[in-house]
């Protein structure tokens, strides 16, 4: 994503003048921009300018007839981007960042568009479809339109942008929802979306819970169709959420996360990012020892030993690896749920919200803000990925879920052979068997292609917990970034998974199929 820097967007601003830009953008998404006037700031709702009628189609139309208005839509020239565009500007106005489902539905919207990149021209629009309707319907359910909606106008404060990141955490840990979200406003106006991405990850690094690192990954990531016009209350998302979440731990009188001292102790001890060369480029055996030691180690000890890695000037890349691999040996070492706590995740499953695909999705988000962020977030963003990541063990087997047995029990090599023993075990809920054919495929060393074409069927048919477009995404690109030597963790565990969570198809489904046709 191209970032605008300081001085080209003072150029920009004093070329075109202010009322230009107003006129140009709409006064709302101006005064997110803290560029409009302040009567044009006190409209009681965002307005999204030429995205308007989309996103209030996204939002009124009742969900029973989204699906079929969508496709005309689609069938008149508007395409998917602009449509993940619109859902997503609904869904932050709506819940801000505040609503369990609607914040995963977010989190979704980008993977859906991703995935129907890789699928054929005729089927593209079934990923994007079942995400829009899971949105559209929850707006409904919860009545979150119009008055009710939890984005409003605000009006920027006075900010320095030397001081935006310390600003952002002082008001934060008052549980000032009004005053941070006025300090980030007061930061987009003063700098640009990529600085004020930089200091809002001061608070998201503040805890370790999964969607705060996620939504704030995914909120960035889906500027790539929005445009950076739209940063603003997309970003603002992560301000509420880490806003209300101090919030929820003052009244319950918890203590802070430990990364919240920690951090900043091991930065200055090891005098990151100053120390982090990140030329060495350690062995294979080094990132699987890493991260092993992740796997079984404390929080503390965990980032202690990525911080000192870094220090030592070992590539980030490599110790993003390893933490992506500690992430994915929960997932292959998980006992499944011991008792049935929904219908659609019974005893033994370990899709939607289980500890592996959990750490996979935070283990992603982390090392994927390292890649976009400055110097000092992407080592920070590394050691608390590391903290995040461990202190788990605890919550699964000592012995991996997939043994070698169950290996040798598939007594082909054969690739057409292969797929169909993995549709039966996929759809049979087998989850060893599945996770064994596919470890079968790569030990015969079969392309990863076929594979992934088999396994996004079930990323996009069945619900997931709401975790399905995720997950995939997460082994999609750990696969892309992982060595040779070690990327197939990625696909048995993506197997197993697929195989939990088959058997409950998305709401919508047949209808979006029926209205495609395929």
């Amino acid at each position: 994503m191209k970032r605008v820097q300081n001085e080209s967007r003072r150029r920009f601003l004093a070329d075109v003048g202010r009322g230009m830009l107003v006129a140009s953008v709409g006064t709302t998404v101006a005064s997110d921009l803290g560029l409009a006037r302040a009567s044009e700031q006190d409209s009681q709702r965002l307005d999204f300018g030429d995205l308007e009628p989309l996103v209030a189609t996204m939002q009124e139309t009742p969900v029973e007839k989204l699906q079929p208005l969508l496709v005309e839509k689609l069938a008149g020239g508007i395409d998917l981007k602009t449509l993940v565009s619109a859902g997503a500007l609904a869904n932050a106005r709506s819940f801000g960042g505040q609503d369990y489902t609607g914040y995963h539905t977010l989190m979704a919207l980008l993977p859906a568009w991703q995935i129907a990149q890789e699928l054929p021209a005729g089927q593209q629009a079934l990923p994007v479809l079942k995400v829009l309707y899971r949105n559209t319907a929850r707006i409904q359910q919860t009545g979150q339109t119009k008055d009710k909606e939890v984005l409003r106008p605000v009006k920027a404060a006075e900010v320095s942008s030397a001081d935006g990141a310390q600003l952002l955490q002082t008001l934060m840990h008052k549980g000032d929802m009004d005053g941070t979200e006025a300090a980030f406003a007061g930061i987009m106006a003063a700098s640009n979306p990529y600085d004020a991405y930089n200091d809002l990850q001061h608070i998201v690094q503040e805890d370790t819970n999964v969607h705060r690192v996620v939504l704030s990954w995914r909120a960035w990531d889906i500027l790539q169709l929005t445009g950076e016009e739209y940063a603003r209350p997309l970003l603002r998302q992560s301000v509420r959420f880490c806003v209300d979440n101090e919030i929820d731990m003052n009244r319950r009188k918890r203590a802070p996360s430990g990364i919240r001292a920690l951090l900043p102790r091991l930065l200055d001890e090891y005098k990151l990012p100053t120390s982090a060369s990140g030329k060495v480029k350690p062995e294979t055996k080094w990132v699987d020892d890493l991260a092993r030691q992740i796997f079984g180690a404390s929080p503390n000890a965990a980032a202690d030993a990525v911080a000192a890695a870094l220090a030592e000037g070992i590539d980030p890349e490599a110790i993003g690896e390893a933490i992506s691999l500690a992430a994915n040996l929960l997932v292959l070492h998980d006992g499944g749920r011991e008792k049935s706590g929904e219908a659609d995740k019974p005893a033994g499953s370990v899709h939607g919200a289980s500890v592996g695909v959990h750490a996979s999705d935070s283990a992603n988000a982390w090392r994927s803000i390292s890649r976009v962020t400055n110097a000092r977030n992407r080592v920070a963003s590394l050691i608390v990925g590391a903290y995040h990541t461990a202190g788990q063990k605890g919550r699964v087997k000592d012995d991996p879920y997939l043994t070698r047995d169950e290996v040798e029990s598939i007594e082909t090599d054969d690739a057409t052979k292969l797929a169909t023993l993995l549709r039966e075990a996929v759809e049979g809920r087998d989850q060893a068997r599945s996770a064994a054919v596919v470890q079968r495929w790569a030990d015969a060393g079969h392309s990863a292609t076929p594979i992934f074409d088999a396994l996004r069927q079930y990323a996009v048919s069945e619900d997931g917990a709401l975790h399905a477009e995720k997950y995939f995404r997460t082994v999609t690109e750990e696969f892309a970034a992982t060595r040779e030597e070690f990327r197939w963790r990625h696909l048995v565990a993506l197997a197993r998974v697929s195989a939990s969570e088959f058997g409950w198809p998305a709401p919508g489904r047949q209808q979006a199929r029926e209205l495609l046709r395929v």
